[in-house]
């Protein structure tokens, strides 16, 4: 499974800059910088089970901030390989957000559907797998759509092409 890395990058650049920007609405939480920053390290680091204890340990005191520690949760779930779960929780998220907020839970959740659809298919079951794919396809097109800038370097788009051709062959 590759996860677009300007994605990656992009999301955490965010989510800083909106804890640099947060005029003390988090100073009171413990160091709620410091203990995302660990969450943030577990997470780039693969060790997604350390970092979704932290998330979760974070979203009573996350505030305004909960979505983007819900999405980073689920990206932990995604590369963590529990795809059913990545896919449930960010489309979940996805439901509630608009604009490039979705689009960055969609493109979880469609990364996630698409590793799941390949498990499924891998695993004879032809019907549940190709169902997965074309919501892969769905969530991915949307947030190419909506968003493309979230894939300066194209990842999304070939994965989304990939779908299209396993889709042509089922």
């Amino acid at each position: 499974m590759q996860v677009n890395p300007i994605l990656k990058a992009g999301l955490a650049g965010a989510v800083v800059l909106m804890l640099g920007s947060c005029d003390g609405e988090f100073a009171g939480s413990g160091g709620f910088a410091a203990r995302y920053a660990v969450a943030r390290e577990a997470l780039e680091t693969g060790d997604y089970k350390r970092a979704k204890r932290n998330y979760a340990q974070l979203m009573s005191d996350a505030g305004s901030l909960r979505p983007r520690l819900q999405l980073e949760y689920a990206h932990s779930e995604l590369r963590d390989g529990n795809y059913a779960e990545a896919a449930k929780l960010a489309g979940g998220l996805a439901e509630g957000q608009t604009g490039t907020a979705r689009s960055a839970a969609l493109a979880v959740q469609g990364t996630a559907q698409h590793e799941l659809g390949l498990q499924l298919l891998g695993k004879g079951e032809s019907v549940a797998g190709k169902q997965m794919l074309i919501a892969a396809k769905a969530a991915l097109a949307e947030v190419l759509k909506n968003d493309p800038h979230l894939d300066p370097l194209g990842s999304m788009a070939g994965r989304k092409a990939g779908i299209e051709a396993r889709l042509s062959r089922l």
